[in-house]
């Protein structure tokens, strides 16, 4: 029984009674909060530096001890927050399956610390006064977009999202909308609409058990912790202390322990995000399997309820015009029943089903359902159904439309035998089909990737749930074989494999989409492949779908490409086909250009949307009409940003690297070539090295950087290297010649101006913080080694040993990662508001950086930090910022950048390439890891 003393159970038997408007805005800010507020932040992105780089170089490499146990990478701290998360757990029982590598906490947890938005007393008075003037158009801009376009504003600095300490494994394949479960087991954040969010918890869609013997209800429980003011014919309040979630993505464990009835429930939620399958993977479907044990001397018959709400908890549920209906599908000698529940919007309209399998394991299941139920009031009736003899009613036909102001809902139950000392399984589906988009514009229709498979007519929903039940055993298959090797890995700490694949969330749930390319689509810019331009329709594109996310669920704008540049690794390690087709687009974009003029607001100056032959920013905010005009950010003009077209040149050759597509190489060479061109410019006095020229020209974007630079100086050496060694592939020898000058040239003006003998200056400007230690100065070599290239020489060494003395162990105990910029005497930078953070993103490229220049243990301590961080003492689980500082404060949840963690793995599975070739010689092997090129 349940002694604790915030919950209670109660044993059931048939008799028993289970029971901001604008104006007030300004009034509320005040003038001076006002400036602040308006003043600072936007999208920030991030890198940094390279030293003198050369082509043609030796390899010198650290040999990694692999033989050291993974807990001199985890310290004493860190598997104190660990234990933490379940120290409330009470009950003895670990689950049927539940994989010891994850992410792991009691239900009754909570977190100590409560954190809150960047706001505006965070902000110095300095950096106040030197952004009034964009405060001021900031809000201009504001007001227009939200009070006479009514649209929502690509970062809304008036209204950053609050931190829910809530959010567990999203539910869902790639590119079809997400639906995020709790790790209580609430569905709380919703994505159907392509990149537009909305944080509602819909309290009445809940998991129940109702446990039978002989033909008696005993126990019937919503397994929720909450006690919500409505619904209250259920029995709500299951205690969390015999419960916990463990989520390693993209599956999902929960299990609970059933106090007084010597039962456990497993709950396994599973989603088809499978590497290099570029079918299944694009499904907007999940399935829930659970595993029973009952523990007693005698047989129970179990049954598990699922209710679902028509809708999302938007303000369109209440719109009228919804229905549901029941179905049953046989095919494949396999029948599926279930519930669909038909949202009609007239923008996007979709329909959810819920569905059960009739046979399991070679054993029927009995499926029941209810067709419809109003979500108000106590909700008795249908928990009384349930309990009468553990199934629903099961009523034909469908439901009337509701009328305006009303909801609807459905539940679906499916129940077995148990005997005693036994075991049992049952399987249920979520899936939803919303075949065909548009964008906030409206402009335009785009069929979603499954549509390829399952048809766009909008009556896939049963076809899909049925697909997922029969097919989950195998995506669970494909799971398991790609996750074991590095989870048997005892050379890795276990939060390490936490972060990397539960990290691996947003490559879903970053307001993904993936769409089909329309036949009459022109990709190309205008420019032929017989001009020297790019297909109108590359295979890339046409064959495997346009794929899109966003910088941030707080930052709305897609293919954020400096942001990208960090978390490519991930694409294109586990998804080559979808990288190479982003990759397209963003090459049919620098060929065009948008001459519409507009406001940036950083400078408030006026300026073409899209310049030609540079890369774009992004390609577009999902509440207008992405691909078709980019560049949705206005901050600043990033035509003369200095990272962007080096970033293009980097990733292309690397993608190269990774896939040997000879084809994509050369289609890709004349927009090199070109973005190239367009960068010389910034090389003002012709030493081969660009110059910053005075304001955040680059992804760090509100942090000044005047003449050449660490981090952009870093990324022009690195991609003149690439140039040249693309060149000779392509045997272009001019342009060989042309980019082996400049980097001779221009790695030794690098040195002159920025090496101080330890690290690379943040910048050569001379004023009292140009020497700041930047945490970022070695991107361009870190791009270098990831492709093969470049060499351990002592600048680099040296910067690596003085960021990780200095911005990790010298900032915040050495807990939490490394901060962006660090002072020689060991304080941050505070010179602006980015130069105090920590990038979680930018940290897990600086470790893999670290793990390629062979500082193992450092590299995994820097990282460590920020997963403990975020994880286990912040709450931030499935929904990593761009940003923290040392206290009080984040900015921009659920970001982009930190699936630059996957880079820490393409780095580790190089460095046991070559060592097993150097323990090997003259053995090659089939390995397709990272192989260093001279």
């Amino acid at each position: 029984m349940c002694h604790c003393k915030n919950c209670y159970f109660k044993w059931i038997t048939l008799n028993s009674s289970l029971s901001l408007s604008f104006a007030g805005f300004l009034d509320n800010l005040g003038p001076y909060n006002f400036f602040i507020h308006c003043a600072v932040f936007f999208p920030a992105l991030g890198y940094i530096f390279l030293p003198s780089l050369h082509c043609e170089t030796r390899i010198f490499l650290h040999h990694f001890n692999w033989d050291s146990p993974a807990k001199m990478a985890s310290t004493e701290w860190g598997e104190r927050s660990t234990a933490e998360l379940m120290s409330k757990y009470v009950a003895k029982d670990t689950g049927i399956g539940v994989p010891n590598e994850g992410w792991r906490i009691c239900l009754a947890h909570e977190f100590k610390e409560k954190r809150k938005p960047f706001q505006a007393k965070d902000v110095s008075l300095s950096n106040v006064l030197e952004h009034i003037g964009l405060g001021l158009r900031y809000l201009k801009w504001w007001y227009r977009k939200t009070q006479i376009e009514k649209k929502a504003p690509f970062i809304d600095m008036f209204g950053p999202l609050p931190l829910r300490q809530i959010y567990g494994a999203p539910l869902g394949g790639i590119g079809g909308g997400t639906i995020t479960r709790g790790w209580r087991g609430e569905f709380c954040r919703w994505q159907l609409n392509p990149g537009m969010y909305h944080y509602t918890t819909v309290i009445a869609n809940q998991f129940t058990v109702c446990l039978r013997r002989g033909c008696q209800t005993v126990y019937q429980q919503v397994l929720s912790v909450e006690r919500p003011p409505t619904l209250q014919g259920w029995n709500w309040g299951y205690c969390g202390e015999y419960a916990f979630y463990h989520a390693l993505y993209p599956r999902a464990w929960t299990v609970y322990h059933l106090p007084g009835q010597n039962v456990t429930l497993t709950c396994r939620q599973v989603s088809p995000i499978l590497p290099h399958d570029y079918q299944d993977s694009s499904l907007p479907v999940a399935v829930f399997a659970w595993d029973v044990e009952n523990h007693n001397d005698y047989d129970l018959d179990v049954a598990i309820m699922l209710t679902m709400v028509n809708g999302s908890g938007h303000k369109d549920d209440k719109r009228g015009g919804h229905w549901n209906e029941p179905f049953h599908l046989e095919k494949d000698g396999q029948a599926v029943s279930g519930v669909l529940l038909h949202h009609c919007t007239p923008v996007n309209p979709y329909t959810l089903c819920i569905a059960a399998r009739h046979m399991t394991c070679g054993t029927t299941r009995q499926v029941s359902h209810q067709t419809a139920f109003s979500p108000k009031g106590t909700c008795s009736g249908l928990w009384s159904d349930l309990i009468t003899d553990g199934r629903l009613d099961s009523p034909t036909g469908p439901s009337p439309p509701v009328q305006k102001g009303e909801e609807v809902a459905a539940a679906l139950a499916v129940s077995c035998s148990v005997g005693a000392r036994g075991r049992g399984g049952l399987e249920m589906s979520l899936s939803w089909d919303m075949p065909t988009i548009t964008f906030g514009s409206g402009e335009r229709r785009h069929d979603r990737r499954y549509t390829r498979f399952f048809g766009t007519k909008g009556n896939a929903a049963p076809s899909l749930a049925h697909h997922a039940l029969l097919h989950y055993p195998r995506w669970e298959e494909t799971i398991e074989e790609w996750q074991r090797p590095i989870l048997q890995d005892s050379a890795l700490p276990s939060w390490y494999k936490s972060a990397l694949f539960n990290e691996l969330y947003f490559v879903a749930d970053g307001g993904t989409v993936w769409t089909e390319l329309p036949e009459d689509s022109d990709v190309s810019g205008g420019l032929r492949s017989e001009d020297g331009g790019l297909p109108a329709q590359p295979t890339a594109i046409k064959e495997y779908g346009r794929f899109a996310y966003l910088e941030g669920q707080e930052y709305r704008m897609y293919n954020t490409y400096d942001v990208h540049f960090y978390a490519s690794f991930a694409l294109v390690m586990l998804w080559p086909k979808l990288a190479l087709s982003l990759q397209y687009d963003i090459a049919g974009s620098v060929i065009q250009q948008d001459p519409t003029e507009r406001l940036h607001l950083m400078s408030g100056q006026c300026s073409a949307v899209k310049a030609k032959n540079v890369v774009p920013h992004d390609i577009g905010d999902p509440d207008d009409e992405p691909w078709q005009r980019v560049n949705a950010y206005l901050i600043h003009d990033t035509a003369n940003w200095k990272d962007l077209n080096l970033k293009f040149v980097l990733q292309v050759y690397r993608d190269f690297h990774v896939t040997q597509d000879q084809e994509y190489l050369r289609d890709m060479w004349p927009i090199c070539k070109a973005v190239m061109e367009s960068e010389l410019r910034f090389d003002l006095d012709g030493d081969g090295l660009i110059e910053n020229s005075g304001y955040a020209d680059q992804t760090y974007d509100a942090w000044t950087v005047t003449g050449p630079s660490a981090y952009c100086g870093g990324l022009w050496l690195a991609s003149t290297c690439v140039m040249s060694k693309m060149a000779r592939l392509l045997e272009d020898e001019p342009a060989y010649l042309l980019y082996k000058d400049i980097l001779q040239r221009g790695s030794a003006a690098f040195d002159k101006l920025l090496w101080n003998g330890k690290y690379y200056n943040y910048d050569s400007s001379g004023r009292s913080l140009s020497n700041s230690v930047m945490s970022d100065q070695c991107a361009g070599q870190w791009f270098l080694r990831a492709s093969g290239l470049g060499d351990g020489e002592f600048q680099v060494l040296s910067s690596l040993k003085s960021v990780f003395d200095l911005n990790v162990m010298s900032f915040a105990g050495g807990q939490m990662g490394a901060v962006n910029g660090m002072r020689p005497e060991g304080v941050p930078d505070r010179s602006s508001v980015q130069s105090d953070e920590v990038w979680i993103g930018v940290v897990y490229g600086l470790a893999a950086t670290m793990i390629h220049e062979g500082m193992l243990q450092e590299g995994l301590r820097t990282a460590e930090g920020c997963y403990r961080t975020v994880w286990e003492r912040l709450g931030m689980a499935f929904q990593t910022p761009e940003a923290y500082c040392e206290k009080g404060i984040y900015r921009s949840l659920a970001y982009m950048r930190p699936l630059s963690i996957w880079a820490m793995q393409w780095a580790l599975d190089g460095a046991r390439s070559r060592r097993l070739r150097d323990d090997a010689p003259g053995q090659t092997g089939d390995s397709t890891a990272p192989r260093e090129e001279s």
